[in-house]
């Protein structure tokens, strides 16, 4: 068996002395001239040196010593589908269910201990809503400068819709209602009735 050594590339320094030292690795001109190429050097795990360009007989040597072995690659195997274990059918038996409450109240009873039962709580009923009905007419949000909050206050007061506030008198409305003026109450019910008719 051979051992394996590291192929490093020596280059002349450019002191003024010119000492032979390690380089980075193989120029690109040097693997050119030795007829390899940089894929098989690749994956031998040698240096390349992208950046040097220079050419050192030496270094062409061994890189021809350097025999190139292809990697033979393992043959993918045809895939096979795994067929799935089928097992037959079986219904679920229901298994009586015991709550921990029943449980607790038979050792009791085996001991002798005296349970008292817990009262059934009565289920209230339900009040029915009573639903209110829609009123069909124009809405109030429609009228010119009163918004969604402003018509809440109204409907708070009864006036749903346009035709309720032409029935109302301002005067009566306008202090009940916070921010709303006896005369902005005044245009309102003008701009209802025009939009009534």
């Amino acid at each position: 068996m051979e051992s394996k050594q590291k192929i490093t590339a020596y280059v002349k320094s450019p002191a003024k002395d010119a000492h032979i030292r390690e380089g980075k690795g193989f120029s690109l001109s040097e693997i050119r001239e030795a007829g390899k190429r940089i894929e098989s050097l690749r994956t031998l795990k040698i240096n390349i040196d992208y950046f040097r360009k220079s050419t050192h007989p030496e270094n062409v040597e061994k890189l021809k010593s350097i025999k190139e072995t292809d990697k033979q690659r393992k043959k993918k195997r045809t895939f096979i589908k795994k067929e799935k274990k089928r097992t037959a059918f079986k219904p679920k038996t229901e298994e009586p269910t015991v709550t921990i409450e029943e449980v607790k109240e038979e050792t009791l009873v085996k001991k002798g201990v005296k349970v008292k039962k817990k009262p059934v709580k009565k289920e209230k009923p339900k009040v029915a809503k009573i639903e209110k009905e829609e009123k069909t007419g124009i809405p109030l949000i429609d009228l010119k400068g009163l918004g969604a909050t402003t018509a809440k206050k109204f409907a708070d007061l009864g006036v749903n819709t346009v035709e309720d506030l032409c029935k109302e008198k301002p005067e009566e409305l306008a202090p009940l209602i916070k921010g709303v003026s006896v005369e902005k109450l005044k245009k309102y019910i003008e701009e209802g009735k025009e939009l009534l008719k």
